[in-house]
């Protein structure tokens, strides 16, 4: 089935123009009705739909919005879209339904930012996330935190003023509500990056020495034969992608070419892929062959690892070891017999900050993390101003800035550069 929908003041009467509804079935607002989409010009039927009218402002974006559900498939759907267009309607901008829902008051801007996070999800984690956002609990909190902040700029606001006619304002008590609501946004921060993590996943590349078991690693995470493994090293010449879902997390795992030196002109364009991918990975599992103990190539490898990039230390085929794990090796694992995943996953979750999600309800996106984080230094300024006993004018400026920020967050101070920003991350249709 696909839907073709419609939004503004001419939507009902393109779709009495074009829907043929036998019988006297009534044109009421959230009424399913059944008939075909006709051309008026030529009387000719090009699908079988179903037509639901949703009169304003009872509709996600409060304008008139009609939507004619059609057959799937691309050439009815096509025609039937072609028809709307000549009839005077025009194709919606992405993310324009939402973008019209929030000007017309029926969503603010973390909810709306929240629908795109929903349909982008990748892992029930984040789609819950996404929902948490949805039903408004990201918009509460914030809304909450900058009620707080314009509490207190109205009674700083007020002395500057009218201090002589006013009873005394507490300074300390003001500023240890500051405070508090900088150490929230500072939680909120920390938090994002959690969030983040759920929504965009980790891309993490296994590097070794070549036969370490790389490519069986990537099969047992998998649960699936996705590249080949033999006895032979240098068997994986490219890069492999392998997508799946760690304890809610996205992850893509890069089994890449063994580095080592080679004369083989294949092998080594493979390896240098694998430098590529090292240096674009958001996480690294080294990979060491227990049979072998920590060798030289080892400590090598390691070496080369950027230390901003979080990184683990794995040592593979437990079954074979040959005498006590080195020192080096933080997870043990046999990846051929399956030991030893659950707790490589917990390892690599937690070295990339992923032990915050559990208790997770709410997570700011980066737009509106940079804004929270903009909003925390800002009344870093204003404590700041009041520890050197300034004038309660020289407190509001920062404290200003703040409200300002965190009411760009959720919309209620924004400008139409910014919603372009924001609104053409959508898909069309949404």
């Amino acid at each position: 089935m696909a839907i073709v929908r419609i939004s503004g003041p001419q939507a009902e009467v393109i779709g009495r123009q074009l829907f043929d509804a036998p019988g006297d079935q009534p044109w009421d607002s959230h009424r399913v009705l059944y008939g075909h989409v006709r051309d008026p010009a030529s009387g000719e039927r090009l699908d079988e739909a179903l037509l639901l009218l949703m009169k304003a402002p009872r509709s996600f974006t409060r304008e008139d919005v009609l939507e004619l559900h059609c057959h799937g498939g691309l050439i009815a759907v096509a025609r039937v879209l072609e028809l709307v267009l000549a009839s005077g309607a025009r194709r919606a901008r992405p993310g324009e339904f939402s973008q019209r829902a929030f000007l017309n008051g029926r969503l603010d801007l973390t909810r709306a930012e929240a629908i795109s996070e929903l349909i982008t999800a990748r892992s029930r984690r984040a789609a819950q996330l996404a929902l948490a956002g949805l039903d408004g609990g990201l918009q509460r909190r914030i809304s909450a935190l900058r009620e707080r902040l314009l509490d207190q700029l109205a009674e700083l606001e007020a002395r500057v003023d009218f201090e002589e006619d006013l009873p005394p304002l507490d300074p300390q008590a003001l500023v240890a509500e500051l405070e508090a609501v900088r150490q929230e946004l500072q939680g909120l921060v920390a938090e994002a990056g959690v969030g983040q993590l759920l929504r965009d996943g980790l891309k993490v590349a296994i590097i070794g020495r070549p036969n370490v078991g790389k490519s069986s690693l990537l099969n047992a995470l998998s649960r699936r034969e996705r590249a080949i493994v033999t006895e032979l090293p240098g068997t994986t010449r490219d890069l492999l992608e392998s997508e799946l879902v760690l304890q809610g997390v996205p992850l893509t795992l890069l089994d890449t070419a063994g580095i080592r030196a080679t004369d083989d002109p294949v092998e080594r364009l493979g390896i240098e892929r694998s430098r590529q991918a090292l240096a674009a990975a958001d996480a690294v599992l080294l990979l060491v062959d227990l049979s072998e103990g920590w060798t030289a190539a080892d400590s090598e490898l390691r070496a080369q690892l950027p230390a901003a990039v979080p990184s683990l230390v794995v040592g593979n085929k437990a079954d074979r070891a040959a005498g006590d794990t080195p020192a080096q090796v933080e997870v043990v694992i046999s990846a051929l017999a399956g030991h030893g995943l659950e707790e490589l996953a917990a390892a690599l979750l937690a070295r990339c900050g992923h032990s915050l999600a559990p208790g997770l309800e709410v997570a700011l996106n980066a737009r509106q993390r940079d804004l929270a984080a903009v909003a925390a230094t800002s009344l870093a300024g204003s404590l700041e101003a009041a520890a050197a006993g300034l004038p309660w004018d020289f407190w509001t400026i920062d404290l200003r800035q703040a409200a300002r920020c965190l009411g760009e967050i959720t919309g209620e101070e924004v400008n139409e550069a910014v919603l372009d920003r924001v609104f053409s991350r959508f898909c069309i249709g949404k």
